[in-house]
């Protein structure tokens, strides 16, 4: 096929997991193309929440989700992956000679001899909450995600939710913004325990700029032009509490999407991807998956899960791109970079 580009290996995905698998793809000698919807690499990590500390990377007490990133393209640099950002992998053939071709949305052609879908949730949006007008806010006073802290500095802040992202966004805004209001509509939360009391902790303290707005759920927002002035929010019994407010942080959870990669025959099952644990192989001829979409018995989701299941995968890959040529397995330390 004319203007069609050919590597060894094609990587769907360009978070975390994704930048590392290039590096082990390189170090077994093995060349990649990677793909991926958003306009720039990092996945989650650079989108939803580049200046949040991630806290279980090896040799790592923490780091920030965008260092994490601007690390892993560092290691995965002297490989010359080629990025191919602002597009999805859509149309997958099997090639006559085994090998595979992907037609992405912006009608790029690549063929590999495989495949590795490191697509973490798939494609995602925010749930938004049902509140009338609320598209009028958006990226304006409402927001799903966080990428400066600084934007919320002196600001009157409400965040919604009760997971790990509300949470961990109301204790890393603590010093920040001039105010916090967290609003939830009940006092359980689903988020690590730690970091549970830490918050209460601090909204409990003296000239807090934490105040827990709890059993309370999001009723209206006021305001015009997308300018934020107040939130409604309710209790249990409806009796309404306005609170003066500068923007909302609104953490319901993602919705995931697979997308075209649905249809790729690799018996996909809420949103997720079942692959041999030892190699990543999914259910299709060459294609495999690592990160949070893949999963089998007992799968953990972490990162470091995924980095290990990277490495299978480059190692399980070897002998399509290289075929029969033996691969003796050494340390990094002993071989170095190709």
């Amino acid at each position: 096929m004319e203007n069609t580009q050919k590597t060894d290996v094609i990587i769907i995905g360009a978070g975390p997991v994704g930048l590392f698998a290039i590096f082990e793809c390189g170090m077994l000698g093995m060349k990649c193309h990677v793909i991926d919807a958003l306009i720039e690499i990092g996945g989650q990590c650079t989108a939803l929440y580049p200046e949040k500390p991630i806290y279980d990377i090896p040799a790592h007490p923490d780091i920030m989700a965008g260092e994490l990133i601007a690390k892993l393209e560092a290691q995965a640099a002297p490989f010359a992956p080629v990025y191919h950002l602002g597009q999805q992998a859509e149309k997958l053939e099997h090639l006559p000679d085994g090998r595979v071709r992907i037609t992405t949305s912006k009608g790029t052609v690549i063929e590999a001899a495989a495949v590795i879908v490191a697509a973490g949730a798939g494609a995602f949006g925010p749930n938004r909450p049902p509140l009338e007008g609320i598209e009028d806010f958006e990226n304006k006073s409402v927001f799903y995600m966080v990428k400066r802290r600084a934007d919320f500095a002196g600001k009157r802040v409400v965040i919604a939710g009760g997971g790990d992202s509300a949470v961990d966004w109301a204790l890393s805004l603590a010093d920040v913004a001039e105010k916090i209001y967290v609003v939830h509509r009940r006092d359980k939360f689903r988020a690590a325990d730690a970091s549970v009391d830490k918050l209460k902790s601090l909204a409990t303290a003296a000239n807090s700029r934490i105040e827990m707005v709890i059993p309370y759920q999001l009723h209206a927002l006021q305001g015009a032009a997308g300018v934020m002035s107040g939130v409604d929010v309710a209790d249990l019994d409806g009796t309404v509490r306005h609170i003066e407010a500068d923007a909302l942080l609104a953490f319901f959870g993602l919705t995931p999407q697979l997308g075209p990669l649905a249809e790729w025959g690799m018996d996909i099952a809420h949103f997720h991807i079942p692959v041999d644990p030892a190699t990543c192989q999914t259910a299709a001829a060459r294609i495999f998956a690592v990160g949070d979409v893949a999963t089998y018995t007992r799968k953990l989701k972490l990162i470091l899960t995924g980095f290990a299941e990277a490495a299978q995968a480059a190692h399980a890959i070897h002998p399509l791109v290289f075929p029969g040529q033996e691969l003796h397995f050494t340390y990094s330390t002993s071989k170095g970079r190709p």
